[in-house]
């Protein structure tokens, strides 16, 4: 039986076939995740760790905060990026004050100092100021062109005299009526939300000439137009300058508003009336007491 077993002869040759560690490394070495992370994971973890430990003596972190705050400080102050003063275009000199009050800034300045979108904030933010645009010009120069609010009335209410636009907003406050004497004169709780139906219908009552004193706003709902003479015109609550334009018209025809009246109501538009004065109610009733009626 021995005889029958064949030996492999020994040549003293190693096995070519790779160890099963071998193999599992050059396995591993073909997956992507793992030659990026061998590629790019490990530099980054030895820098981070190399940083952080360098980085962790208060004395070094110092230095090289204090390098990087010294290396832009360099760059930051360049004659280049330096602001020496602030021009403003399209606003009047008091509105201009009102700007570099709302806006202190001590030049010369560095361009990276400065917040051009919370500048243009805050100039908006101001009444007189409908539209604003910020911008650094060529040579140092901190351009602010205003688009400013044009009062077309002066509003009064329980807290004094204002100019407001064409809109309603705000713009000024004023001392006296006299200091804007060609603009007309609105009053009344909310009377500046409805500043374009009173300009319509100032509009419509300049055929009265100087004996227009203004409107006033009435419960938050209707404009009474009060003239000279104490004559008041009553408006409705809708159609108002339609109902203003037939007392004109009435005007035009009869002489209504030359009479001794004192107020017209036109609330009711199937039935106007007419209030006459005092003293001409009084005449009234005495010419009926003496003719006996």
């Amino acid at each position: 039986m021995r005889s029958l077993i064949r030996r492999r002869p020994e040549t003293g040759k190693a096995d070519p076939a790779p160890s099963r560690w071998s193999w599992r490394m050059q396995r591993l070495m073909l997956t992507p995740g793992f030659r990026f992370a061998l590629r790019v994971g490990l530099p980054f973890t030895l820098s981070l760790l190399v940083g952080t430990i360098y980085m962790a003596d208060e004395e070094r972190r110092g230095t090289v905060v204090q390098a990087i705050a010294d290396v832009r400080s360099s760059i930051q102050e360049r004659p280049e990026f330096m602001v020496k003063l602030m021009a403003i275009d399209g606003g009047s000199d008091m509105l201009s004050t009102e700007i570099r009050t709302a806006v202190p800034l001590e030049f010369p300045l560095s361009s990276f100092d400065l917040d051009l979108p919370q500048i243009r904030e805050k100039i908006t933010d101001l009444d007189g100021v409908k539209q604003a645009n910020v911008r650094i010009r060529p040579g140092g120069v901190l351009q602010i062109d205003v688009t400013p609010r044009v009062p077309v009335a002066v509003w009064r209410d329980e807290t004094g005299l204002a100019l407001v636009d064409n809109t309603g907003a705000h713009v000024a406050r004023i001392n006296a009526r006299r200091d804007h004497a060609d603009l007309p004169l609105i009053a009344g709780a909310g009377a500046a939300k409805e500043v374009p139906e009173a300009l319509k219908l100032i509009a419509a009552a300049n055929v009265l000439g100087d004996r227009l004193r203004g409107l006033v706003r009435v419960g938050g709902r209707r404009w009474d137009v009060v003239l000279d003479r104490d004559q008041t015109i009553m408006l409705p609550e809708e159609n108002a300058l339609q109902a203003l334009e037939r007392v004109i018209a009435l005007e035009g025809a009869q002489e209504v508003l030359t009479r001794d009246v004192a107020r017209v109501d036109m609330r009711l538009a199937a039935r106007p009336t007419v209030r006459m004065n005092e003293d001409a109610t009084r005449e009234w009733w005495h010419i009926r007491q003496l003719s006996g009626q």
